[in-house]
């Protein structure tokens, strides 16, 4: 949800009532951060869980990026903007964006893409915030375990946007929500989270039938009404009859799952550039697309229960699947 879609507004509305609103913050400098928890803040006062990035970035990409610039220069001379110039690699934002964690105190902290180092893990304990890491596998959650995190989100196959992988291939990864819960259950003894594909009450009774202690939806808030994804984002998660997502590295450099799009299909596997850089590349594509309404430009995350996203707000959307539980 981060990068727009998990706005303050939603963030807030889901809090007021009675879920736990997450802040994807690994995109925002320290000061937007600090900005958006104030904000969120003035809105309610219920628990607030931020999420950043801890792991994944990449020092040198290693690929020559000029097939990649002139895709992008194609699709620049078709959205009308400015050729498209090669970012210089960003530093990993991770330590700086931790201490306006550490000095705001959300209830909760997670992250993804790694771990923490330890120094990290007992500074956020010392502070009393509840530390949860994601796994997409048993052998990561295991290394979580040892982290000594809180809880572990298990990051299924079906779920949308980046995938959390950090120790093994994707490919290994993809474990289907349901069986990564269980299996996750039995491989540690901490509270699991279940993560992928869970868009209503009756996914959500399934996740905990299988273990998990709550659930985590992404993909189901993005038609809300308070929600940050742009016109061309909701229309096309509201337009999806079926399953339409993929896996895809086209538009960040890491692998991601969206709905399947005219920018998916044309960027061949070995033009991407390595996670920040192509994402940093393609930010003003995406920008632009999404001014203008085209949504075969941009990075549509959703996972793969989309066709059942529900246009309702947030507040009226965790009270359906609170009922829809029982």
């Amino acid at each position: 949800m981060g990068g727009g879609p998990g706005s303050p507004e939603l963030i807030a509305a889901v809090g007021r009532a009675g879920g736990l609103g997450s802040l994807g913050a690994a995109y925002l400098t320290p000061e937007e951060i600090r900005a958006s928890i104030q904000r969120i803040r003035s809105i309610t006062d219920a628990p607030l869980n931020v999420n950043l990035f801890a792991g994944g970035y990449h020092t040198e990409s290693g690929i020559d990026p000029a097939p990649m610039l002139a895709i992008l220069g194609r699709v620049h001379e078709r959205l009308g903007i400015d050729p498209p110039v090669l970012p210089p690699i960003p530093p990993d934002p991770f330590a700086a964006q931790l201490e306006v964690i550490l000095d705001m105190k959300p209830r909760v902290f997670s992250f993804t893409f790694g771990v923490p180092g330890a120094r990290a893990i007992d500074r956020l304990r010392a502070a009393g915030i509840v530390i949860v890491g994601t796994a997409t596998t048993a052998a990561e959650a295991r290394v979580l375990a040892g982290a000594h995190v809180d809880a572990i989100v298990a990051q299924g196959a079906e779920a949308g946007a980046h995938r959390g992988t950090f120790a093994g291939s994707i490919e290994r990864s993809m474990v289907p929500t349901l069986d990564l819960v269980e299996q996750i259950v039995q491989a540690v003894s901490i509270p699991v989270i279940a993560s992928g594909g869970l868009m209503d009450g009756r996914d959500i009774a399934a996740a905990l039938a299988r273990g998990a202690v709550a659930a985590q939806l992404g993909t189901a808030f993005l038609a809300c009404p308070e929600s940050g994804a742009s016109e061309a984002y909701k229309e096309a998660v509201l337009n999806a009859k079926s399953d339409t997502t993929a896996i895809t590295r086209a538009y960040s450099g890491r692998a991601a799952r969206g709905i399947r799009n005219v920018f998916m299909q044309i960027v061949p596997e070995e033009a991407i550039l390595a996670f920040p850089q192509q994402n940093s590349l393609t930010r003003p594509m995406r920008a632009a697309a999404a001014m203008q309404g085209e949504a075969g430009f941009l990075s549509l995350w959703a996972g793969t229960g989309v066709a059942r996203a529900r246009a309702m707000p947030a507040g009226e959307l965790v009270a359906a699947l609170v009922a829809e539980m029982a």
